[in-house]
């Protein structure tokens, strides 16, 4: 699958992007640079247990190990310390990450109840796209009897982009489903 969606890349992506934007070198053409999926896990300030849940489906889904993220500062409000694991994460990059985009986009988000499309303006304005996703269980990995608690997750889609906009008809070459 990544074979295709990287050599689909390379011919007809590449040439609608010069076609569209005017680029005079082909390494102008923006590029999806890297794909990284955050999981933050609140509950496992109590129970060390939730956050290892948390890890073995992503690396499910991903198919690569995440590592678990610290907390930067105490909340006192949230009951937490600095150094404290509150969360998971993982970084995509080559034939992976082509794999992993090929499948939020063709499987996992047409799975969504009500599905509509997605944001076309969550980008932040240097070209990169932010895509939070409310349950794991539009992945087909994960098996809805072995889950104990539906997590959420955020999935962003870092770009060579220098505008939105190109990032925006990047993402769309690519096949990502937006809201009209």
């Amino acid at each position: 699958m990544s074979a295709r969606l990287k050599e689909t890349y390379q011919n007809e992506i590449v040439d609608a992007m010069i076609k569209k934007f005017g680029y005079k070198n082909i390494m102008e053409v923006p590029k999806l640079d890297k794909i990284v999926v955050n999981m933050g896990v609140g509950e496992a300030k109590e129970n060390a247990k939730v956050l290892e849940e948390a890890m073995n489906e992503l690396t499910l889904i991903v198919g690569q190990k995440p590592v678990a993220t610290k907390a930067k500062k105490s909340v006192a409000n949230f009951k937490i310390r600095e150094g404290m694991s509150i969360g998971c994460k993982v970084t995509l990059r080559g034939d992976r990450m082509y794999e992993f985009a090929d499948r939020i986009i063709n499987l996992s988000l047409p799975r969504v109840r009500d599905f509509r499309g997605v944001n076309p303006n969550a980008f932040d304005g240097r070209g990169n796209y932010a895509l939070g996703i409310k349950e794991q269980l539009i992945f087909p990995e994960i098996e809805y009897d072995k889950i104990s608690k539906v997590r959420g997750m955020d999935i962003i889609f870092v770009t060579t982009a220098k505008t939105d906009e190109e990032a925006r008809e990047l993402l769309r070459l690519f096949g990502m489903p937006y809201a009209k």
